[in-house]
């Protein structure tokens, strides 16, 4: 296994620092303990409400479902650990855990729906427009091509690869429309949407600024849909977060350029701007570019942080569906932070030195990871193969910034 040889190398191990409680998202009560009702119903009560008793020798922490280990376990430096062993877990339930509600998420151009388990946890479930060898067209502005599903998931273990671990968890489904959403839905606007294609399919077209027409309905095969379902982070009440505007935003606009895409010298004034003023802001951003670059995503205008940690911690790179969209063409301005900066972590450097050598190909280790996924091949041959080539133009762009 590539991956694990990957893992288990010396780049991959290198210590995060030390979490003190005030570098914890959340701090925990060890005492509070969760259970299931005795009556047999799947749901999780605080232990104080519970009529069953916990068996015995079991800590409170194990009695947390999975989604509740994931968001604990989140601090100022990593959103899950390298080696985390509640991934697969995790992974497996978004994949396979009983929906008891499915409601369209409000906001975002294009439809996406919260989907609810029976242990209260949630998913960010984004189905499937287009096919894997459909590319975007040329014609086509970046801000109007559709948000793919396998996009998600391959991103996801894209940036754990990369050891970035920034993206939650994503797993791909296959979800029945009809018993999983049309049946238990309690959203009214989405209820109305539902209809019977000419071909015997069930389609549903929901209610968003982007493709939610008749024309641009979601069918199954009769009722059966793929998408992608993403762990959902601490909801904002519990956990807030601050959305930035990028400073590397595309103007979306159809004729306007942005000025970093006028002014060579734009990066100077992002560095004397806060927060890109001190820290590793700046750095982190460029981790980010270059994470978009190789996916060919040009649809990053915000990123967030979460507040508790102000500006010393790390970005989450969500909403990753606008990439994977093309293979046959590269879009260069989206490495503009690093040409335009000339700066890299050391870390990311020879971790992306190393996924370019032959025992740790990036497009090799990539495929081995998504051959795991429920909907596997996620990604279509090409976009593997534009992976080697658009990592030879990152470190290229490294090279000409040393010789400068």
């Amino acid at each position: 296994s590539k991956l694990a040889a990957l893992f288990e190398h010396p780049l991959y191990n290198v210590p995060v620092p030390e979490v003190t409680e005030k570098d914890k998202l959340f701090v925990v009560n060890p005492m509070e303990k969760f259970s299931l009702h005795s009556s047999g119903s799947d749901e999780w009560v605080s232990s104080s409400k519970a009529e069953a008793l916990l068996p015995t020798g079991k800590t409170a922490y194990d009695t947390y479902p999975t989604w509740l280990k994931f968001h604990i376990g989140i601090n100022r430096y990593e959103l899950y650990p390298r080696r985390d062993p509640l991934l697969p877990a995790l992974l497996r339930d978004l994949a396979t855990q009983r929906i008891v509600s499915s409601v369209q998420k409000s906001g975002g151009t294009q439809l996406k729906l919260i989907m609810t388990f029976p242990n209260y946890g949630q998913a960010l479930f984004k189905p499937m427009k287009q096919t894997r060898d459909q590319e975007t067209p040329i014609d086509f502005f970046y801000f109007s091509d559709f948000e793919r599903h396998n996009a998600e998931i391959a991103a996801f273990h894209l940036d754990r690869i990369l050891d970035f671990r920034r993206i939650p968890p994503v797993s791909g489904r296959l979800v029945n429309i009809t018993k999983e959403i049309r049946d238990i839905t309690t959203d009214k606007k989405l209820a109305k949407t539902f209809f019977i294609s000419p071909a015997g399919n069930v389609c549903f077209y929901g209610e968003c600024s982007y493709y939610c027409s008749t024309e641009h309905a979601l069918c199954g095969k009769p009722d059966r849909l793929e998408g992608s379902m993403a762990a959902l982070l601490p909801d904002k009440t519990l956990a807030k977060r601050r959305s930035w505007r990028s400073p590397w935003r595309r103007s979306y606009h159809k004729s306007k350029k942005a000025e970093w895409e006028l002014n060579p010298n734009y990066c100077a004034q992002v560095r004397e701007t806060p927060p890109y003023d001190r820290g590793h802001r700046l750095l982190d951003f460029i981790d980010m570019a270059i994470l978009d670059f190789l996916m060919g995503n040009m649809d990053r205008h915000h990123y967030e942080t979460f507040e508790k940690f102000g500006n010393d911690t790390f970005l989450l790179h969500l909403d990753n569906g606008r990439g994977f969209g093309t293979h046959s063409r590269d879009e260069p301005s989206i490495l503009a932070p690093l040409q335009q900066c000339c700066s890299i972590k050391k870390s990311t450097y020879l971790r992306l030195q190393l996924l370019a050598t032959e025992p740790y190909r990036l497009s090799d280790v990539l495929r081995e990871a998504l051959a795991a996924d429920p909907l596997a091949p996620v990604l279509a041959e090409p976009h593997l193969q534009a992976l080697d080539r658009r990592l030879g133009k990152v470190l290229l762009a490294v090279r000409h910034c040393l010789a400068r």
